[in-house]
């Protein structure tokens, strides 16, 4: 049996049931579909996922003795297990089809999981995964809500958001202190924005840096020109815009550092 490791954030899951809601709530055409499971430990997902004759399955694992485990016990898996970071992964490396992502992920770097589904958005088009419930709630939360932020605006950008459903420690060994849940992501529409991507992001980051501050405040260090700071969005704060009214400030912002550089 493979050893939980506090380290690397590992909670494996031993409820079936739970399991087989998680694998269910992947939706994928009837042709095969490169499904990449990350951290499957002990395989509790892999072995339901291999049932699904539409799942072309490949699996990411940093332990090493996971890995071993995982090839003793799913041996027609051995030439599809990365052994590996999935942060130091290029996902092109492995397949130049589109991807689908699902996972019990570690809660110490669920959050640098997101970032990375982010920088290779265009070739993952949906994500299924079990995370700590508090990141949960922050990415599928709306704006006007406490814990709306970063990662709530920049994934809903590019993706819908599904809060599927809670997850008590009970059904884990060793349990964790925190409730978990099940969210799915799926690719949207918007092939690129209508504005420069680098400063969108910048634009996000840095607003809500400082949350409690209007943004007028918030974004003094991008030193934006005056016009900008006359705006009537600059008297509110981060959490109040949406995904669509940050898209539009930063195109004001474009626009007017533009304009300031003709002059």
């Amino acid at each position: 049996m493979v050893r939980p490791k506090k380290f690397l954030g590992q909670h494996f899951l031993k409820d079936l049931n739970i399991a087989a809601k998680i694998v269910d709530a992947l939706a994928l055409p009837s042709e095969k579909n490169f499904v990449l499971e990350i951290g499957p430990g002990t395989g509790v997902l892999t072995k339901l996922l291999k049932q699904k004759p539409e799942v072309d399955l490949h699996l990411s694992e940093i332990d090493r003795e996971s890995v071993a485990y995982l090839k003793e016990h799913h041996p027609d898996l051995s030439d599809k297990i990365t052994e590996g970071d999935f942060l130091k992964m290029n996902l092109s490396d492995l397949t130049d089809k589109s991807i689908h992502i699902i996972g019990n992920f570690p809660y110490n770097i669920s959050s640098q999981i997101f970032f990375k589904v982010l920088e290779q958005r265009n070739q993952v088009r949906q994500v299924v995964c079990m995370l700590q419930k508090e990141v949960a709630d922050r990415i599928a939360e709306k704006e006007g809500s406490k814990t709306y932020g970063i990662l709530s605006v920049l994934l809903q950008t590019f993706y819908s958001i599904e809060y599927l459903f809670k997850v008590p420690p009970g059904v884990f060994f060793p349990p964790p202190k925190v409730m978990s849940a099940v969210i799915r992501l799926t690719r949207n529409d918007r092939s690129q924005l209508p504005c420069g991507e680098h400063l969108f992001f910048k634009v996000v980051k840095q607003s809500f840096q400082n949350r409690r501050k209007t943004l007028r405040n918030a974004l003094k260090p991008l030193n934006l020109p005056a016009q900008i700071s006359a705006l009537v969005i600059m008297d509110l704060r981060a959490e109040q815009l949406s995904v669509e009214e940050f898209i539009l400030l930063t195109q004001k912002i474009e626009q007017a550092s533009e304009g300031v550089r003709r002059v």
